[in-house]
C-alpha cells in the first residue's frame, strides 16, 4: 500500500456499514479519504471517534448518488481541493422490497436501480475523468454481490428483493465493460468487482433474514478485501473477487 500513501480515495455510501469500514481501512493504510453520503452528518460524528492522525485525512461530503448534480459537484470539489481522485470505491447501494409483480412499488424499484446502477456508472465516469486528466494509475472498485452472478432461487429470506439481483448482474457487466473501455483507452487504471455474500449491516434489516441461520460476513472482511485488491503490483489486476462466509449455500 506504500504507493497509495497520501493519495485520494473516494468511498460512496461511507456513513455506515461496509462503506465506513472501508473508509477506516484506507485511512489506516495512509490514504486521504473522501466519504460521500446522503447522511454526511453520520460521517462527521464517526470522524470524532478517530485518532487525530486519521481524522485529519478524512473529508465528508454530502452526495446523493441518485442525483447527477451531486455527483458532478462532489468530484469537482475533489479535483479543486484535493487535486483529484486516485481510487474510487463504488460502495453505495440499497436493498428494498421490490417484488416484480407487486402493485404500487415503482418508487422503490427506481430507487434501487438508480442507486445500484446509474449512480455507480456516474461515479465511475467522474472518477475516471479525474484520473485520466492527471494520467494516474488509479483503481475503480465496484461493490457487487454473489447475487450478481447467481439468483438465489428458493432462498425464502431473499424472495421479495427481486430487483436487487438484476442490479448486481448489471454491475458484473458494467465492470467488465468499463475494464475493456479503459484498455481501449490505453489507461493504467484498474477495475475490480468485489462480490460478497451476506454481510451483517443495516441493509439487511429484515427480521426474517436476521432471525434466519444464514451465515454472515462482517464489514471489516470486505474492507480488508478492498485493501488487498488495490495493493497488488502494478502489473496485476484482480478482475473479480468473490467472498462468502463459511457455510453459505447460495
Amino acid at each position: 500500500m506504500d504507493r497509495w500513501k497520501n493519495r485520494v480515495a473516494v468511498v460512496t455510501g461511507a456513513s455506515a456499514g461496509i462503506g465506513w469500514a472501508i473508509a477506516q481501512a484506507l485511512l489506516k493504510s495512509g490514504m486521504i479519504v473522501v466519504g460521500l453520503a446522503r447522511r454526511v452528518e453520520k460521517i462527521e460524528q464517526q470522524k470524532a471517534t478517530l485518532a487525530a492522525n486519521l481524522a485529519s485525512r478524512l473529508h465528508a461530503y454530502k452526495c446523493d448518488v441518485n442525483d447527477e448534480r451531486d455527483i458532478v459537484a462532489a468530484f469537482k470539489w475533489i479535483d479543486s481541493e484535493l487535486k483529484g481522485a486516485d481510487v474510487l470505491v463504488n460502495n453505495a447501494g440499497v436493498l428494498k422490497d421490490t417484488l416484480l409483480t407487486a402493485p404500487g412499488n415503482t418508487d422503490k424499484i427506481k430507487d434501487v436501480i438508480n442507486t445500484n446502477i446509474t449512480g455507480l456508472i456516474l461515479c465511475a465516469r467522474e472518477a475516471y475523468q479525474s484520473m485520466k486528466r492527471r494520467q494516474v494509475d488509479g483503481h475503480i472498485v465496484n461493490m457487487n454481490s454473489v447475487v450478481g452472478h447467481s439468483v438465489p432461487i428458493g432462498v425464502d429470506t431473499l424472495s421479495t428483493y427481486n430487483v436487487y439481483p438484476a442490479t448486481k448482474y448489471a454491475v458484473t457487466a458494467i465492470t467488465e465493460t468499463l475494464r475493456i473501455e479503459l484498455l481501449n483507452d490505453n489507461s493504467k487504471v484498474k477495475v475490480t468487482s468485489i462480490s460478497p455474500g451476506a454481510v451483517r449491516t443495516e441493509i439487511f434489516n429484515d427480521p426474517d433474514l436476521i432471525a434466519s441461520n444464514i451465515p454472515f460476513l462482517v464489514p471489516e472482511d470486505i474492507a480488508n478485501s478492498v485493501v488487498h485488491v488495490i495493493s497488488t503490483p502494478k502489473h496485476v489486476e484482480i478482475k473479480e473477487l468473490t467472498i462468502k462466509p463459511l457455510g453459505e449455500r447460495f
